[in-house]
């Protein structure tokens, strides 16, 4: 199988199913942002940090795909002619987001209590966690951007959601595990 195949030339693309759409599509553009971020979950990943973040981010990265696979399914396309899911052994469960929701729980059980706002950096793997949590959020507000138009299940943005809470207490465990400085934010008065 080669991997230009001339089709998306003239600027449109297939979603799952065959449907055509053009490459600016919102819904191309929430699973693209997904992709984007799952690339920067793997050079995370690919940081000098404890082997059970590492097994963590896979399983992310894993349900990642998941999550652009529903983003770039639509909704006349979910059933196949056979009357089967198309996805049907796909998809996000409540143990995806107890997941996220346990490590942050975990981390944050050795962290000082937030009393500020922190600047993003400190040291680079800390910075591209955060540049991973905005990513994140960018993929959330475009997947609720889709909802308002197409049905998109609630249980993938619930777990866009949830996994930017989970990099952003990451990014605070790996200062602390890093021993990086961290920037408070100071208001001027």
């Amino acid at each position: 199988m080669k991997v230009y195949t001339k089709t998306g030339d003239k600027g449109t693309t297939a979603l799952f199913g065959g449907t055509r759409v053009p490459k600016d599509h919102i819904r191309i553009d929430s699973y693209g942002t997904v992709d984007e971020l799952n690339s920067y979950i793997g050079l995370i990943r690919d940081q000098e940090i404890d082997s059970h973040y590492k097994t963590i981010l896979i399983e992310i990265q894993d349900r990642l795909f998941t999550v652009g696979a529903i983003l770039a399914t639509p909704p006349e396309k979910e059933v196949l002619k056979n009357g089967e899911l198309r996805l049907k052994n796909l998809g996000i469960i409540d143990s995806d987001i107890e997941l996220l929701e346990n490590e942050i729980d975990k981390m944050e059980e050795s962290l000082p209590q937030m009393t500020h706002f922190v600047l993003p950096g400190g040291h680079p793997t800390v910075s591209h966690c955060h540049i991973a949590r905005c990513i994140c959020r960018r993929a959330e507000r475009l997947a609720v951007h889709l909802s308002h138009n197409e049905h998109v299940p609630e249980i993938a943005i619930m777990y866009l959601n949830r996994l930017s809470d989970y990099l952003f207490v990451l990014a605070r465990k790996l200062s602390s595990d890093l021993k990086a400085e961290e920037v408070k934010w100071i208001p001027r008065k």
